[in-house]
């Protein structure tokens, strides 16, 4: 995977909850595991938003790019 997920760390380095994070941005616990996980397939802008504004941290901090390119599945 091309982006690797930093959640955890910075939700543990802020002393919050997955649950209370989930309460603030307003998504389901199911979802915030498939963006924790790294298996999501997108998230939106909006979200990203939110988590950020609630945890204080920027983008970078929680989203990684870690030099490899993910390769896309042909759906045929």
């Amino acid at each position: 995977m091309g982006i690797k997920i930093y959640l955890d760390e910075v939700l543990k380095e802020r002393g919050m909850t997955s649950k209370e994070l989930c309460g603030l941005v307003h998504i389901t616990e199911a979802n915030l595991s498939v963006l924790r996980s790294g298996k999501a397939k997108g998230v939106r802008f909006h979200t990203i938003n939110r988590i950020c504004y609630f945890l204080q941290c920027d983008v970078g901090d929680i989203l990684k790019f870690d030099g490899n390119l993910e390769e896309v599945e042909n759906e045929d």
